[in-house]
């Protein structure tokens, strides 16, 4: 089946979901319709199609018309998961005006993320209509289609994690060849330097001028290349590149020289270390020499790729994110002779939120002890869901039934064997034993049932026990029902600083970054949430009550976006690096 960009257009600004899915996806006919419950009423699910059980919803609007906020459509989302596990969930207003269409990544050691793409009427829905093409289902896959293709399909669709070791491949090739070229620098490993530090510049503004940043040309390394060689041979890099990073990107606008304002054209000024001169180039810069031809062959490997700047999902291999700068840094350093090495993401993950997450629930206890005390303490929220906080890994196979000789033990050899083929598909992690597998069913069992009683009453008893302190605490504060709490958790996460002393190219402080972002987008939304319920109460008496969050919020409307907002403060108040290695110090 081949997907009709045109047909599939017209069905969305219809908001006619089921033709799409059905007539131009593949899809097939639905379950059941639901009903959810949602404060105190119940909220109408339409089934529209479905697929090896991934089915698809559309939630009816809310009495007035409108979308449920972030919050609303997470609940949502979370009582929709215990009839449904696997589901694409779209939200549309009562005017046909707007849709949210939201997805549920759901993996082993992470907290549960939501992932929504909103349309609104009048846009080509494109951006969309790219992602849903990833889930056309055509005849002849029909047959050995299973719920696990189609679940990884829609993964591939909405969060697809950028692919940089095949360009690191070719680019550890054009690194070694661009070393060739350049003279003038003596000593082999400070070639090899200057060759990094150039590549990392021109992958930046390979970022930036595809934005159109640089006089709006997409293309305009290029461009200036072409321009320099009718002016003669071998001058891009002496009498453009040098001037576009010290003179331009390094200082501001209003500074610069009329002539190299005409030789450059429109160019921000960028506030970064990596457009300062280079040690190498304070020692060597005048004897420094780098032929066009240099240029014209690592332009040619890079216009082989497309690059965003920005973490949207990714269409293919040709497309790369910044993220590509960080992973040449950590594959290329000699890691032997300057004891670097590169810590995987489930460790700095493992480190980052086992440490950064109880400091700011211990801080917010200090400042609002009430909220973690008494019969409507906050950790009730484990009893309400226990397995939430339960890792994956823990839970596997534990919703079913062990065989009676299995729970006894077995004594007989022959029957070990038997279960040790069987139990990886049903009931065992890899490598498992059997006596593991029934020592982590009683693990299980024993915290399931510790948090439906709330045992657990302490942040330490979540690390201890290895409990999801991250879903968890995003719970807690997307819960929250009085205002002290969030100021409490805002005061927290404002003020807590986290250090890395040895930051390479940054692993340890993206996944910091990584920890915080959602806690911050919680505590705005939830921030939202307290002053449209005050005014829609109409409890004027009292406006000075959320003067604090209004402020906030106000602060987030100054800057271009929420996320903008965020991540700059995240990256201003919250991280702190350093190094040893300068190289590592200009990545990060």
């Amino acid at each position: 089946m081949a997907f009709d960009f045109n047909r599939a257009r017209q069905h969305l600004q219809s908001f006619n979901i089921r033709k799409l899915f059905i007539q131009e996806m593949g899809w097939d006919q639905p379950g059941p319709d639901l009903d959810i419950p949602y404060d105190g009423d119940l909220l109408f699910l339409e089934a529209i199609a479905q697929k090896r059980g991934l089915s698809v919803y559309v939630c009816s609007p809310l009495e007035d018309g409108r979308i449920p906020s972030y919050a609303g459509r997470r609940k949502i989302e979370v009582e929709l998961r215990k009839s449904v596990h696997e589901h694409i969930l779209i939200f549309t207003s009562l005017d046909n005006s707007r849709q949210v269409w939201q997805w549920v990544r759901r993996e082993p050691g992470r907290p549960t993320m939501r992932r929504e793409f909103t349309y609104h009427l009048g846009q080509s829905g494109d951006p969309l209509l790219q992602r849903l093409q990833k889930l056309v289902i055509t005849l002849e896959e029909e047959e050995n289609l299973g719920i696990v293709d189609v679940t990884s399909r829609v993964r591939a669709a909405f969060d697809v994690e950028p692919v940089t070791r095949r360009f690191y491949d070719r680019y550890s090739k054009e690194h070694a060849a661009f070393m060739q070229f350049l003279k003038g620098i003596p000593g082999e490993e400070d070639q090899r330097w200057y060759a990094s530090v150039t590549l990392n510049r021109l992958m930046f503004v390979y970022f930036i001028q595809k934005k159109l940043f640089l006089n709006n040309d997409e293309d305009y390394l290029r461009t200036k290349l072409l321009e320099s060689k009718r002016k003669g041979s071998d001058l891009y890099y002496r009498d453009f590149l040098c001037h576009l990073f010290f003179e331009g990107f390094a200082v501001n606008k209003s500074d610069r020289k009329p002539e190299v304002n005409r030789l450059l054209g429109n160019v921000p000024y960028l506030n970064g270390g990596i457009f300062q001169k280079h040690q190498l180039e304070n020692s060597y810069g005048a004897q420094i020499h780098i032929p066009d031809s240099a240029f014209e062959r690592i332009f040619d490997f890079f216009d082989q790729y497309r690059w965003h700047l920005d973490e949207r999902p990714l269409r293919n291999d040709r497309e790369i994110n910044p993220d590509v700068l960080g992973y040449i840094f950590e594959k290329y350093i000699n890691q032997k002779e300057m004891g670097a090495y590169y810590t995987k993401e489930d460790i700095t993950s493992y480190i980052s939120r086992s440490t950064i997450l109880p400091y700011l629930l211990d801080q917010a206890k200090k400042d609002c002890l009430s909220a973690f005390t008494g019969e409507s303490s906050v950790w009730n929220l484990l009893a309400y869901d226990p397995v939430r906080y339960i890792f994956s890994s823990v839970q596997k196979g534990c919703e079913l039934d062990l065989p009676p000789e299995i729970e006894a033990g077995i004594n007989d050899v022959s029957q070990r064997s038997e279960w040790n083929k069987t139990a990886s598909e049903e009931f065992a992690l890899p490598t498992e034993t059997w006596r593991e597998v029934v020592a982590r069913r009683t693990r299980f069992f024993d915290l399931r049932e510790m948090l439906f009683s709330s045992k657990l009453q302490e942040v330490n008893d979540l690390i201890t026990h290895n409990l999801d302190i991250e879903q968890f605490t995003q719970e807690l504060i997307e819960a929250s029902k009085e205002p002290e709490l969030l100021r409490a958790i805002w005061k927290a996460l404002k003020s807590i600083t986290v250090l890395d002393p040895t930051c390479g190219s940054g692993a340890f402080l993206f996944a910091a970054l990584n920890i915080l972002e959602p806690l911050y987008e919680a505590c705005l939304e939830r921030m939202r949430v307290f002053i449209s319920e005050q005014d829609l109460s109409g409890e004027n008496h009292r406006p000075e009550k959320f003067d604090d969050f209004r402020e906030v919020l106000n602060r987030v409307e100054q800057h271009h976006n929420e996320r903008y907002f965020t991540l700059k403060s995240i990256i201003v108040n919250n991280l702190y690096g350093v190094d040893i290695m300068d190289e590592a110090v200009e990545i990060c």
